[in-house]
């Protein structure tokens, strides 16, 4: 039974970091992409980072380069995402989602397995 699990979320003022992380277990991550989504209240669940199986490469959607790292470390099977300078449009329910294939992909659809979200608020 693959199974994903988010943590690390909460309530902070803008301008401060959070560290999400993401345990998974049966599915062997290390061979596949994996990616953070966000869904804001009546909003779309969009791509806000992903990171090749590997590592080696990472990428960020536009609004939070430069402020969210996404790593993983397969040895733990864990996804990480640090988010600094955290603002209030960032609030939003975080899920981390495996990808059945090499590349990384910002569409939701693309992805095959989910967790079942952390929520972070960030006040002004």
């Amino acid at each position: 039974q693959v199974q994903l699990v988010e943590s690390g979320g909460g309530v902070v003022q803008a301008g401060d970091s959070l560290r999400l992380s993401c345990a998974t277990s049966g599915l062997p991550v290390s061979n596949y992409a994996m990616g953070w989504f966000r869904q804001a209240p009546g909003k779309e669940r969009e791509f806000a980072a992903g990171i090749s199986r590997s590592g080696s490469s990472t990428y960020g959607e536009d609004s939070v380069k430069g402020r969210f790292t996404i790593s993983r470390d397969n040895a733990k099977n864990t996804l990480y995402l640090q988010m600094n300078s955290l603002k209030p449009e960032d609030t939003a329910v975080y899920y981390c989602a495996v990808r059945r294939g090499i590349a990384v992909r910002t569409t939701a659809a693309d992805y095959d397995y989910w967790g079942q979200g952390t929520q972070v608020t960030v006040s002004s």
